[in-house]
């Protein structure tokens, strides 16, 4: 009993504000629910899964799913590695200097999102950005960041990662700070080179954090909707559409809810499987 009191006020609350709108957005998915039936409750209608029939038939989710996955693609990989090389670099090479740099990587993270959006706009500025400003030295032509099809979502990619690196490292250096130093000793004595070392023991000795970090990450990348949201407004031509985008102008646009709500939960079964496959990956590797 004395462990139900400490455990219910968290219960209760994880069940009003999580569980139950859950289970009211599966319930408003089945349904027609928008401005008309938000006037009147009459004209609410169960359609059971139309809005999924529909939705899978709408070209726009899937342009909007393809810029889903492509910046879940290639974005993950290029978050995950900055955030390895920068935590083997806190770890190994700055010594008494490893608490400001990891205070400088993780600054990043806890700034506000629309502001460093905003800064980063700037950056991405055709002919006054500094980013076309250090390619004009190396010979490279101005590039349209925000206003090319092709270039609009890795932009968002590059503000991304700069933006989320910071947290990852920080879990990483954990792990690294974890394995014994035995093993480098050991390895060293042995003759081992730099890249054995990082392959035969920092690897495996992060592996399990590595798949963590794997799927927090990609599912945040796989919710993708405040950067295109400020910058670039889905365009141009869609190319930074993303699927939570698509969901919020569904439902807060043209107030289709119960067509925000059915997106909603196609996204979170996507997500789901791909971190079914994530787990199963990481659990084969774990079993050699």
């Amino acid at each position: 009993m004395a462990a139900w009191w400490f455990v219910g006020p968290a219960l209760i609350v994880l069940g009003v504000f999580f569980f139950v709108p859950v289970i009211g957005a599966l319930l408003m998915s089945l349904t027609d629910f928008d401005l008309y039936a938000l006037s009147d409750w009459r004209n609410l209608r169960f359609i059971g899964f139309h809005n999924y029939a529909t939705l899978l038939q709408d070209p726009l989710f899937w342009k909007s799913l393809w810029n889903t996955l492509y910046f879940v693609v290639l974005g993950v990989p290029l978050s995950i590695g900055a955030s390895l090389g920068a935590a083997l670099l806190v770890n190994s090479k700055l010594g008494r200097f490893r608490s400001f740099f990891r205070t400088v990587y993780f600054a990043p993270v806890v700034t506000t999102l629309v502001a460093v959006a905003v800064v980063w706009r700037y950056i991405f500025h055709t002919r006054y950005g500094f980013l076309n400003y250090s390619l004009s030295g190396l010979g490279i032509d101005p590039i349209d960041w925000m206003g090319d099809p092709h270039w609009a979502m890795p932009a968002i990619v590059i503000l991304a990662v700069w933006k989320n690196f910071g947290y990852n490292m920080i879990i990483l250096l954990a792990a690294l700070q974890n394995i014994p130093e035995d093993l480098y000793e050991a390895a060293r004595i042995d003759g081992a080179s730099g890249w054995q070392v990082f392959r035969h023991i920092t690897i495996p000795g992060i592996a399990p954090v590595l798949l963590l970090v794997s799927i927090l990450t990609m599912t945040g990348y796989f919710q993708l909707f405040a950067e295109p949201y400020v910058m670039t407004e889905g365009g141009p031509l869609q190319s930074t559409l993303s699927v939570l985008y698509f969901m919020y102008e569904e439902g807060f646009k043209w107030w289709s809810l119960g067509r925000a709500s059915a997106v909603a939960f196609l996204l979170f079964v996507l997500m789901f499987l791909v971190t079914a496959f994530q787990l199963r990956l990481g659990r084969q590797r774990g079993d050699r």
